[in-house]
């Protein structure tokens, strides 16, 4: 394994961007970004400003429901930062976790978990992770620490779990020795069912809520004869689930004691979710891939059900019509934003540190189809502005993560996978 100690490259945000538009009639927003181009009174257009977006999208049939939902303002925070390479010949990575001391948890989707340190020392394999379906989308996948963590060392980790000639989704817990090198007390708390046979669509994100409990999201298992389950409550496809840490079923999630339904159910309705996070006020979020365009933020509220796949701002890969599928429909909620074309959303990130002033609020994407990271403005619930960071590196962004000095630590999802950190330029 190579790790390379010394290779920073100093990036100006301004210059990561495309499509700079007419500086000489850009306006300064209250955040401090510049707004893209002249406004919208000089030129007639709806909107305030150009988006960055600029490609035709792959749905084109598609409207927003309402202004804003999707290409946003262009902007530019003019940050100047400097990623430094911690790490590489990672294989396939897909979680980054910070951890107090300053090192990183990293899981690859093989199934290996290594603990990278603060100076970029990659460790061996922690030995206890269980036996994982590796194959295509499937393996090890996210990794989250115990609200508790430094009294009981306990972490959580979602995979694709090998179930007699089927697989699914599972979520396991287990102690992390004080050197970091094996799991001990390891087991499984939670498994979506049913399992399936194909190695695709396992959603998998988690995240601890102010309220303690763990938040996991599934995928839909991809193919059009799965898409249905992620409507019905009989089954954890296509869902956000809320459980506690020993994997009881909280007595106040929505649907618990609804006969025939999942008692782990908090929202249905979802395709593909491999990005959830809260606010700082304690709101959870999401991003989820939508089909060939659509892809989503959302606000999830307990209960509620997104739409897929009988709403959705996508067509087939084929370039059909979703059979059954309308833009909007009364009932089902209505996402904050979407992209069209896709940016292929993994991993989200709501920046509350002081080292970058000018990005504290804004939520951080990772794009792996669009090899970026998004910046997104957020005001009142409604996406206020959008920068495109490091496109000009042209690696896909798997994860990005806050750690606890306000640097952002990011991974790539290569064969030769990468684990970067974000700090101002000196």
């Amino acid at each position: 394994m190579r790790v390379l100690l010394t290779g920073v490259l100093a990036i100006s945000a301004l210059a990561a961007c495309t499509g700079r538009g007419d500086q000489a009639g850009s306006e300064r927003s209250e955040r401090g970004d510049t707004v893209v181009g002249e406004t919208a009174m000089a030129k007639g257009r709806t909107s305030p400003c150009p988006p960055l977006e600029r490609r035709p999208p792959n749905a084109p049939d598609q409207r927003p429901s309402f202004p804003g939902q999707t290409r946003a303002c262009g902007i530019y925070s003019n940050v100047e930062f400097d990623v430094v390479v911690l790490a590489t010949g990672l294989e396939h990575p897909w979680a980054v976790e910070p951890l107090p001391d300053g090192s990183l948890l990293v899981t690859e989707r093989p199934g290996r978990m290594r603990i990278v340190s603060a100076t970029g020392e990659v460790g061996p394999p922690i030995e206890g992770v269980p036996v994982v379906h590796a194959e295509r989308q499937g393996g090890l996948l996210d990794v989250a620490l115990s609200p508790n963590f430094q009294s009981d060392r306990t972490i959580f980790w979602s995979y694709a779990e090998p179930r007699n000639g089927v697989n699914g989704t599972a979520v396991a817990r287990g102690v992390l020795s004080p050197d970091g090198r094996r799991l001990s007390d390891v087991r499984v708390i939670f498994r979506a069912m049913p399992g399936y046979s194909n190695s695709a669509h396992y959603g998998s994100r988690l995240a601890f809520g102010p309220d303690g409990m763990l938040y996991i999201t599934t995928g839909d298992r991809f193919d059009t004869s799965m898409r249905m389950h992620a409507q019905r409550l009989d089954n954890h496809l296509g869902k956000v689930l809320r459980i506690a840490p020993d994997g009881s079923v909280p007595r106040d999630n929505p649907f618990a004691g609804e006969e025939g339904a999942m008692p782990e159910i908090w929202t249905l309705g979802h395709r593909n979710v491999q990005s959830l996070a809260f606010d700082p006020e304690g709101q959870l979020w999401l991003v989820e891939h939508g089909p060939r365009g659509g892809d989503e933020l959302n606000r999830i509220e307990r209960g509620r059900n997104y739409g897929w796949p009988l709403v959705s701002y996508g067509i087939e890969y084929s370039g059909e019509p979703i059979q059954g599928a309308v833009t909007d429909r009364p009932g089902y909620e209505r996402p904050v934003y979407y992209w069209d074309p896709v940016i292929g959303p993994s991993g989200v990130e709501w920046y509350t540190g002081d080292l970058f002033a000018a990005w504290k609020g804004s939520v951080f994407v990772g794009a792996l189809r669009d090899e970026r990271l998004v910046r997104l403005v957020v005001r009142e619930g409604r996406v206020e502005g959008e920068e495109h960071l490091l496109s000009d590196r042209g690696k896909r962004i798997r994860d990005v993560r806050q750690g606890p000095a306000g640097a952002l630590y990011l991974v790539t999802d290569e064969e030769d996978g990468e684990v970067w950190k974000i700090v101002p330029t000196r």
